[in-house]
């Protein structure tokens, strides 16, 4: 947005700045290149539960898997854009929260922050143990606990450093996870046409229906696949907490979006449905990688060696984004007074080190799971990081289309970057989301991670109810004042 658009005066937030300013400095560093924030916008879209978790999800829906990835990367593109066009608004860093504290009021903001921390905390956790999990197919003497320390201290390091690093790191997982995936299909496409390798006479198009239709299980069975569809698309929102350290938010944000809708069709729908045409549905299991099985069936000498070191940098990569993102949106809370100010802090490499810390002491918590329990760590985690994602997603929704009202009512300046359907689509994905929580509710295995988010919402609101007792203006809606546009 150029300041020809809209003239306006801002009150100031506490903390933060001008709260309505194009690209507010917070003392952050402006080191991530678009090369880096394109990387990390699409291995956002890559991670453990498509690598991993598809598995399970395929012997529970069969092909329809394939739709039920497609549908919920629509709803995704839908949260996206309505992110985009909030972002071109206001780009500042600790995006979510920042915009369900303007639009919502100054509780749904300090919620919103507080429950984003939760997400990549427990996500850090999940990570940290796959990685774990993964090294001990090539050391099995190596306790998983160890392995887990180990990772969790080289990430730390490196996140302290600077956010170039940061950047440099992510690029560089993220080009090992889409070279693989690329490889993958390429293969895949390869038996289709050609026939080679020992799945050639077995590979078909006519896979995806012949052993039992493409549901073979039931639509509602395809439908209870969607909870564990969304944990795969979570950390995709990350490239909105990049928005206060990119070089050039106003390009290179809206290129990282508008991209994903192929990066969804090429490495989730694209992948899976070469994997299930090239091998049929009924030979993969729960807890075994589908991209491993597949090598195996196509005869490819350290196939599973080579899809195992591609997952463990997936896993790696989540870890290190939630690090990043986590010590970024503890410093958003101190900002307005809903965290200790020792949060606020930046080190001498300009990087919230003090909330890195505490965040990274919180994932240390994974170590101690992997130590204590660990063949059932991953599972205690994965769940509650879904169940604080779709509140993050809903957030942004509701935030967005409380924009679009102000917008249209001519109080607010409009974004360079408006997402297509305006408020419509935001609406859709908010029904969506709602639905897929319904299916969490239903199903016995996940209902848990609901009431941990009870618990956890509860204890948000004492910490709001005292934060209000010694801190009333902390707690004030303070709004932005804008002239009148249009």
């Amino acid at each position: 947005m150029t300041s020809s658009q809209v003239d306006r005066t801002d009150e100031p937030r506490a903390g933060s700045g001008a709260v309505g300013g194009d690209t507010p400095e917070e003392g952050y560093e402006r080191g991530l290149g678009s090369r880096q924030v394109q990387m990390i916008a699409i291995g956002g879209a890559i991670g453990v539960g498509l690598f991993l978790g598809a598995g399970a999800n395929i012997a529970k829906a069969g092909p329809s898997l394939i739709l039920m990835y497609a549908l919920a990367g629509v709803i995704i593109f839908f949260i996206m854009r309505a992110l985009g066009e909030l972002l071109l608004y206001r780009p500042v860093s600790g995006s979510f929260a920042e915009y369900s504290r303007e639009f919502l009021g100054p509780f749904f903001g300090y919620f919103t922050g507080w429950t984003y921390w939760l997400m990549w905390v427990v996500t850090g956790m999940a990570e940290l143990t796959a990685a774990a999990i993964y090294v001990h197919y090539w050391f099995p003497a190596v306790p998983q606990w160890v392995t887990a320390l180990v990772f969790l201290v080289v990430l730390f390091v490196a996140n302290l450093i600077s956010v170039k690093l940061f950047g440099e790191i992510e690029f560089w997982f993220s080009m090992v996870k889409v070279t693989a995936l690329i490889g993958m299909i390429v293969i895949g496409l390869g038996v289709l046409t050609f026939g080679f390798s020992s799945a050639g006479d077995t590979a078909s198009v006519a896979n995806l229906w012949q052993f039992d239709g493409f549901f073979p299980k039931g639509i509602g069975s395809s439908l209870m696949t969607l909870q564990g569809v969304m944990f795969a698309y979570l950390a995709v929102e990350l490239v909105g907490v990049t928005a206060g350290e990119s070089e050039n938010p106003e390009k290179t944000l809206p290129k990282a979006i508008n991209t994903l809708p192929w990066r969804i069709a090429l490495f989730y729908v694209g992948a899976l449905t070469v994997i299930l045409c090239v091998v049929k549905w009924t030979e993969f299991a729960p807890g075994v990688s589908p991209f491993v099985e597949a090598f195996a069936k196509i005869g490819i000498p350290a196939g599973a060696g080579i899809v195992n070191f591609v997952v463990l940098t997936a896993a790696l990569s989540s870890c290190n984004s939630g690090m990043y993102s986590t010590g970024r949106m503890l410093r958003t809370l101190a900002d307005n007074g809903e965290a200790p100010r020792v949060f606020n802090k930046l080190s001498s490499t300009k990087t919230p080190a003090f909330g890195i810390t505490v965040s990274v002491l919180f994932m240390g918590i994974g170590v101690i799971l992997n130590y204590v329990v660990p063949e059932k760590a991953f599972g205690y985690v994965t769940s509650v990081a879904t169940a604080a994602g779709i509140w993050t997603w809903l957030m942004i929704l509701v935030s967005h289309i409380l924009y679009r009202r102000a917008v249209d009512a001519g109080r607010l300046p409009a974004s360079s970057f408006p997402a297509p359907g305006g408020a419509k689509c935001s609406w859709v994905a908010v029904v969506f989301l709602l639905f897929v929580t319904g299916l969490i509710a239903y199903d016995a295995d996940s209902r848990i991670c609901l009431y941990v988010m009870a618990v956890w919402a509860v204890a948000l609101a004492v910490g709001w109810f005292v934060l209000k007792a010694r801190n009333p203006q902390v707690t004030e809606r303070r709004e932005a004042t804008f002239e009148k546009v249009g």
